[in-house]
C-alpha cells in the first residue's frame, strides 16, 4: 500500500507522541537513579493497567493479540530498555537508537501485510540513517555493545509490538494499551526478583519520593496510556512506511530535553545530524502533499 499524505490533525497528534517519547528518555533515567530497572517497568504497566482496565472493557481483540503486545512492549521493548539505559547507554543515544524501530515495522509489514515502499520513501530513511550515523560517529565512549545490542532488541520488540496493534483492527485503542499492559506485570516482577532480588526492590518501594512516583506515572500515562494508544491508532489508519519515520524525530526532542533538563550540550555536529533526521523524515511525510498540489495544478 504506497503512503498517503496524513491529515494536519493525524500529523499534530504523531508530533505530540513524539515529543511526548522524547522527553521520556531524560523521564526514564530520572526513575531509574531510584529504582531497579525492571521493577520500574513493572511498576509502569501496573499503572497502565490498575485502575483504568477497571472502567473501561476489554477490548474486542483476541486473548493471544492482547497477550502478544504486551509482552513485546512491556517486557521485550520497554524492560530491556530499561536496563541499557541502566549504565549501558546514554539516554540520549538510547533515544536514537531505539528509533531503528521504524525499519523492522516496514520490514515487517513488507513481509507480513505486502506494504511497498516508494523509492522516495527510501531516500528519506537513508537521510535519516545519515544523521543517524553522525550521532554514532560521535559517542563518547559511555555505550557498550550490550547497551547498544539491549536497545536494538528493545526496538525489534517495539516493531513486533506496532504489527500486532496494527492487526488488532478499528478499536479503544486506549483499552488495548491498559487490558494489554496486565500481561507485562507478572513477567516484569518475576524477573525483578530473579535478577534485582527482594533486598534491593523493598528497599526502593520504601523510598519512594513523589517525584520518582511522577517518573512512573509519567510512564504510565503519558508514555503507556496516551502515547502508544494513539501511535497504534494512527498506524491502523495509515501505512506503516508513513507513521513509523515519525518517530525518528523522538532523538530530536530527546536530545532537546537532555540539554534543558540534563544540561547536555549541543555541539554543531548534534545540529547537523537533526538537520538530517528532519530533512528525512520531511520528506517522506510531506512528499505526498507536493504531489497532491502538482496534480492538482496539472488539473
Amino acid at each position: 500500500m504506497p503512503a498517503a499524505a496524513l491529515p494536519i490533525g493525524h500529523l499534530l497528534l504523531a508530533l505530540l507522541v513524539v515529543a511526548v517519547w522524547g522527553v521520556n528518555f531524560v523521564v526514564i533515567k530520572s526513575g531509574l537513579d531510584h529504582l531497579p530497572p525492571l521493577l520500574f517497568a513493572a511498576l509502569r504497566f501496573t499503572f497502565a493497567f490498575f485502575p483504568v482496565a477497571f472502567f473501561i472493557p476489554r477490548p474486542k481483540v483476541s486473548w493471544r493479540n492482547l497477550i502478544t503486545y504486551g509482552l513485546f512492549i512491556g517486557v521485550g521493548q520497554f524492560g530491556l530498555l530499561y536496563i541499557a539505559i541502566n549504565g549501558h547507554i546514554s539516554p540520549g543515544l538510547a533515544s536514537l537508537m531505539a528509533q531503528t524501530n521504524a525499519f523492522f515495522t516496514i520490514g515487517l509489514a513488507m513481509i507480513l501485510s505486502g506494504e511497498r515502499l516508494r523509492l522516495i520513501q527510501v531516500a528519506a530513511l537513508m537521510l535519516a540513517v545519515a544523521g543517524m550515523g553522525v550521532i554514532v560517529m560521535h559517542t563518547d565512549g559511555s555505550t557498550t555493545l550490550l547497551g547498544l545490542g539491549l536497545v536494538l532488541l528493545a526496538a525489534f520488540s517495539w516493531a513486533c509490538g506496532n504489527i500486532a496493534s496494527k492487526n488488532a483492527g478499528h478499536i479503544n485503542m486506549v483499552a488495548y494499551v491498559a487490558w494489554s499492559s496486565g500481561f507485562a506485570i507478572v513477567p516484569l516482577l518475576v524477573l525483578s526478583l530473579i535478577f534485582e532480588g527482594w533486598e534491593a526492590d523493598k528497599a526502593a518501594l520504601a523510598n519512594m519520593t513523589m517525584p520518582v512516583w511522577g517518573a512512573v506515572l509519567y510512564q504510565s500515562w503519558g508514555n503507556s496510556l496516551f502515547g502508544f494508544a494513539v501511535w497504534g491508532w494512527l498506524l491502523v489508519r495509515h501505512p506503516a512506511a508513513t507513521i513509523s519515520p515519525m518517530s525518528l524525530l523522538v532523538p530530536v526532542f530527546g536530545m532537546g530535553a537532555s540539554a534543558v533538563f540534563l544540561a547536555e550540550a549541543l555541539p554543531a555536529w548534534k545540529l547537523i545530524a537533526a538537520a538530517l533526521v528532519m530533512t528525512g523524515l520531511a520528506l517522506n511525510v510531506f512528499w505526498p502533499y507536493v504531489m497532491k498540489c502538482f496534480v492538482t495544478a496539472e488539473d
